[in-house]
């Protein structure tokens, strides 16, 4: 085995897991030395951050109900505008990435410090990274100021994630940890990380599917989804990740269907560069082919496999394609735009790698 040689950064955040861990909220609010918290949610999740809410009594300045996939900055700005009309020296956000996100943006101006109660398996609860769209383009950066300070994961408050919806944030995880996985900036401790994510999360989704009340597949789902979003916030991402984010806030698509859709063919094209990449996360779900064994499970466990069923128009993969090249980034192997309109075209169709 030759010599290793990388870096490592840990970044200081405080995990609190476990079934039931929402009833510590109170002591966690305190020990951010915080007093008035802003509540985030999405519309429909609005009954959750009530009961939050709630729980925190006086200490809660009010709720804010608007956030939405892709972070708008106008949505941003109105978050910070009632942050500061409410006098809230923090931010919770309970839900899954757009509420993550909007916290992060909040943050990003504020340096409001942000505990975040994932519901759904995005991970991003774990980054530093942010995403905000502003006339119809995503644009993502990196700032540890908008790393939630605290985490709570409460199995219990996923049990009710709708089966569909649990299986393509699944694999929205499983995305992080399988690019960090050939990152330029890889380490083998983050190499562990997304091994072990990926396959507690290969275990996780197909019990959820046959249960969706299984205490200990939910519990496995939320371990591997904090595991593989700390490799996110840990290395960089490549063709996947800029693709994904390409479609998601240009078209307007689904965050977490997308990126189940485009992952199998993400790792078909870079496949032959990084096969011991491969072979992990091959191994991680059992089988002999890392794409088609993704794709096999988002197949086999009901999430979309074609971008034509999310919405996406055929006749808008070549101005993808031209986005996805404008700006150069790490990948394995080098961005073509043939290769890549060929990957966008079979992700449309819904191929099997």
């Amino acid at each position: 085995m030759p010599v290793q040689s990388f870096v490592y950064n840990s970044a200081p955040q405080r995990v609190v897991f476990g079934a039931g861990s929402l009833q510590h909220l109170a002591r966690e609010i305190d020990a951010l030395g915080a007093r008035r918290a802003l509540v985030l949610s999405t519309p429909e999740q609005r009954p959750q951050a009530e009961r939050i809410a709630d729980m925190l009594g006086a200490h809660a300045a009010g709720v804010f109900d608007r956030a939405v996939m892709h972070v708008p900055i106008e949505t941003a700005r109105e978050a910070r505008e009632v942050a500061q009309r409410l006098g809230a020296d923090c931010a919770v956000a309970i839900g899954g990435g757009s509420t993550t996100g909007l916290g992060k943006a909040i943050a990003l101006d504020s340096g409001l410090p942000i505990l975040a109660i994932p519901t759904t398996y995005a991970g991003s609860e774990m980054t530093p990274i942010y995403g905000i769209t502003e006339a119809g383009m995503k644009k993502t950066g990196k700032d540890f100021k908008v790393l939630p300070r605290t985490v709570i994961y409460d199995p219990e408050l996923s049990l009710t994630l709708p089966v569909d919806m649990s299986v393509t944030s699944g694999i929205n995880a499983i995305a992080h940890a399988a690019e960090g996985l050939y990152a330029t900036d890889a380490n083998p401790i983050m190499d562990l990380m997304a091994q072990e994510g990926i396959a507690a999360l290969g275990r996780a989704l197909p019990a959820i599917r046959a249960f969706a009340e299984d205490a200990a597949a939910r519990s496995d789902a939320l371990y591997g989804a904090w595991l593989c979003g700390t490799v996110l916030g840990n290395v960089g991402m490549a063709l996947h990740h800029k693709l994904c984010h390409t479609l998601g806030g240009s078209f307007n698509l689904p965050h977490a269907e997308t990126h189940t859709i485009v992952l199998p063919h993400a790792l078909a094209y870079n496949a032959a560069a990084a096969p011991e990449a491969m072979a992990r996360i091959a191994k991680a779900l059992g089988g002999s082919n890392a794409a088609q064994a993704v794709f096999d499970l988002a197949r086999d466990n009901g999430a979309p496999v074609a971008l034509r069923d999310i919405g996406m128009k055929e006749s808008d993969l070549d101005v993808a394609c031209a986005h996805a090249l404008q700006n150069q980034y790490p990948n394995p192997r080098p961005l073509e735009r043939d290769a890549i309109r060929a990957l966008l075209q079979n992700a449309w169709e819904g191929a099997r790698p």
